[in-house]
C-alpha cells in the first residue's frame, strides 16, 4: 500500500484542496504549497479526461497524489480518471448501499468489480498492465460523498459495504438536501453530520470532510474526521487577490 493511501486508512490526519482550474501549471504550483493531496474536481469544473489526465501528470511533477471527483456515478468517467492515473476518486452524492457497491465495482477489476483493462497512462500505455492489475486494488483509494437526506437516511447500510474507503461529508449539498441552511439551523446541520461521522466510525471506516478554513478543525478532529479538504484553487486565488486589493486601496486612502 502507498505511502499516502496507508496515511489515510490509518486515519493519520491529512489536507487537501479541490483543483478546479483547468490547467496544468495551476496543478503543479498548488503541489508546491505542502498539501498532502489534490481533488482534482471534475464535478464542478469543466474538466474532460484530457484535462484531467494532463493535471493529474501535473500533480506527478511534484510527487503529490491527485485523486479525482468524479461528475457522478458513472464507471466509464471512473476508469478514465483511473486510467490516466489518479490514485483514486471521490464518488458524489452516493445516496444508497447500491449506490456505494457500484462504485466499488467500478474501481475493482473482475473477479471483485467491472472495471475494464486497458493500456492507459496508469499502466504505462500498456508497458506494465499486470505489474498495474496486482496492485491497483491495494493502491486506489475510494471516497464516496453523503451530502443528502437519502444518503444520510441510509448511512447505516452505505456505511457497511465492502471497499469503500473514505466516506467524505459535503456540508454545503447536505444543508441544502435537509433544508438546514443558514445560522438558525447550525444545530441540525450539525446532528446529521455527526451522525454520519458516528456511523462511519463505527463501521471502520475513514471519514472525510470539506471545510472553507482551519477555524473548527480540531473540533472535527474530536469526533473522528482525519480526511480533509479545504477550500479549493478558485477561493484561494479570489481571496488572495481581494485581500491584496483592499491592502492597496486601503494604503491608497491613507495618502489622500
Amino acid at each position: 500500500m502507498p505511502y499516502f493511501k496507508s496515511r489515510v486508512m490509518r486515519k493519520e490526519p491529512v489536507v487537501g484542496t479541490f483543483c478546479g482550474i483547468v490547467n496544468a501549471s495551476a496543478v503543479e504550483l498548488t503541489s508546491t504549497c505542502g498539501f498532502d493531496f489534490l481533488c482534482i474536481d471534475a464535478e464542478h469544473s469543466p474538466i474532460d479526461r484530457a484535462a484531467a489526465e494532463g493535471m493529474i501528470r501535473a500533480a506527478d511533477v511534484r510527487g503529490v497524489p491527485a485523486i479525482v471527483r468524479v461528475p457522478g456515478l458513472n464507471a466509464e468517467a471512473i476508469a478514465s480518471v483511473l486510467d490516466s492515473g489518479a490514485k483514486g476518486v471521490l464518488v458524489p452524492r452516493v445516496g444508497t448501499a447500491e449506490q456505494a457497491l457500484a462504485a466499488v465495482k467500478a474501481t475493482r477489476y473482475p473477479p471483485y468489480g467491472e472495471r475494464g483493462v486497458g493500456p492507459g497512462r496508469a499502466a504505462a500505455y500498456g508497458a506494465s498492465i499486470g505489474e498495474y492489475l496486482g496492485k491497483a486494488h491495494d493502491e486506489l483509494l475510494l471516497a464516496i460523498q453523503i451530502e443528502t437526506a437519502e444518503g444520510l437516511q441510509n448511512i447505516e447500510e452505505i456505511a457497511a459495504v465492502e471497499g469503500i474507503d473514505v466516506i467524505f461529508i459535503g456540508p454545503g449539498d447536505l444543508s441544502v438536501s435537509l433544508n438546514a441552511m443558514g445560522p438558525e439551523n447550525a444545530a441540525r446541520l450539525n446532528q446529521a453530520i455527526t451522525t454520519i461521522i458516528e456511523v462511519s466510525e463505527r463501521a471502520g471506516k475513514v471519514t472525510g470532510m470539506f471545510r472553507m478554513s482551519a477555524d473548527d478543525v480540531n473540533d472535527w478532529r474530536g469526533f473522528g474526521v482525519s480526511f480533509f479538504v479545504v477550500a479549493s484553487d478558485t477561493m484561494f486565488l479570489a481571496a488572495g487577490a481581494q485581500a491584496t486589493v483592499n491592502a492597496f486601496k486601503a494604503r491608497l486612502g491613507e495618502g489622500k
